[in-house]
């Protein structure tokens, strides 16, 4: 069967009431972004509370239908046959050729269901799918009706602008369309779990940026590199994310020379914080976004994360809160990240992480360590800030 039209199904926009039409065209721009990629012509429609996308030439189905799986907001993604003629009759005769493309001839089981928002059309949707069955039934001897279970799910949708028929239904990610929600800065790391977490949040509309600290000459330009690659994955969801690098290695070693060796990982993190939302701030971004997951390391305690969030004045986001590894492992597998996060490369943390971090820090101790830090290190944060490098990472 060859499809020149898409019907775009969305989930959450429909109970948006009158603000309903900024998220139908935040959607439409985010499809027609996601389509620019591929050689091909394409125009996309709304009507009516429907989004179609037309193809006005030659394509590829299936970069086509995997492009448009990419968009949050969608629900499913129906390929359809649009008739102009409503006459009873066309519908019939295109519904006939329709299911003896798609069966093949093979023995399949079917049901129609038709929905007739065209409400001056003659007869009920009951009616009318009645009707069809038996005209398909007489067409088709290869089918037979189960009104409980069918193979093969026939749409007959009769509408003002004309009528859709399609037997198909492929599920979209869901959500909310990028760009909805404001704007968040992710932290994201070489890991498995910080794309995983911006790819959540955006799901939810959120535009992303990201801040990753690089640790030169102990974390190397392929690490570095990865962390590229995993923002390009992350952008084929979530569209362009600006990522920002901010060379890490002084503060570090200033912390590692004055601290504690036990509360390293806090009192790096809690910089880490600070540097990532005073980036956050300068470019609008509204929260921090973090992979972090109760208990998964010594940094993601309860005590831990309080102690990390106190330096914080915007919200910190934590969509993998109450997931364990094997459940964030399977959503990085579904968005294809989780190969690239897994490469051998060691990130900031990693390199200066101690044999025995604590793991329940008092707050008090923690600042009070700091204070060993104030002779150089606002003069070290202002210089990593000044030498930030930013990369904007497309799909």
């Amino acid at each position: 069967m060859e499809y020149k039209s898409f019907l775009v199904k969305y989930g959450e926009i429909g109970v948006k009431g009158k603000n309903r039409y900024k998220f139908e065209d935040a959607l439409v721009r985010q499809l027609g972004f996601a389509l620019k990629k591929l050689d091909c012509e394409f125009n996309i429609v709304k009507e009516h509370g429907r989004i179609y996308v037309d193809m006005l030439g030659p394509y590829d189905y299936e970069d086509t239908v995997a492009a448009l799986q990419r968009v949050f907001g969608v629900v499913s993604i129906c390929p359809v046959i649009r008739l102009n003629d409503s006459a009873y009759e066309t519908i019939a005769d295109e519904s006939v050729r329709f299911l003896k493309e798609i069966s093949a001839g093979t023995e399949q089981s079917f049901k129609v269901f038709t929905r007739r928002i065209d409400k001056s059309y003659p007869g009920t949707s009951e009616e009318i799918s009645a009707s069809l069955g038996g005209v398909i039934l007489e067409a088709c001897p290869n089918l037979h009706v189960d009104v409980r279970n069918p193979e093969l799910k026939f749409n007959v949708e009769i509408r003002n602008e004309g009528v859709l028929l399609y037997a198909l239904s492929i599920p979209g990610p869901g959500g909310m369309p990028v760009g909805t929600a404001g704007k968040a800065m992710l932290l994201l790391s070489g890991g498995i779990d910080s794309p995983v977490a911006g790819y959540m949040i955006a799901k939810r509309g959120v535009y992303l940026e990201a801040t990753y600290f690089h640790a030169p000459p102990y974390t190397s330009e392929r690490a570095k590199q990865k962390v590229v690659d995993l923002a390009r994955i992350l952008a084929r969801y979530a569209g362009p994310v600006r990522l920002h690098i901010v060379n890490f290695t002084d503060i570090q070693l200033y912390i590692y020379e004055k601290c504690p060796r036990e509360e390293l990982t806090i009192i790096m993190r809690r910089y880490m914080m600070r540097i990532a939302e005073s980036i956050a701030k300068k470019n609008g971004a509204m929260a921090l976004i973090t992979g972090e997951s109760i208990g998964q390391v010594a940094s993601q305690t309860i005590p831990s994360l309080l102690s990390t969030n106190e330096v914080c004045t915007l919200p910190v986001f934590r969509p993998l809160i109450g997931f364990d590894k094997q459940e964030i492992i399977e959503r990085a597998e579904k968005m294809d990240s989780y190969e690239t996060s897994i490469l051998p490369y060691e990130d900031c943390c990693t390199i200066f992480v101690a044999k025995h971090p604590v793991t329940n820090p008092e707050l008090s101790r923690i600042k009070k360590s700091e204070e060993r830090l104030s002779e150089r290190i606002e003069e070290l944060v202002e210089t990593a800030l000044k030498t930030e490098e930013l990369v904007l990472c497309e799909a």
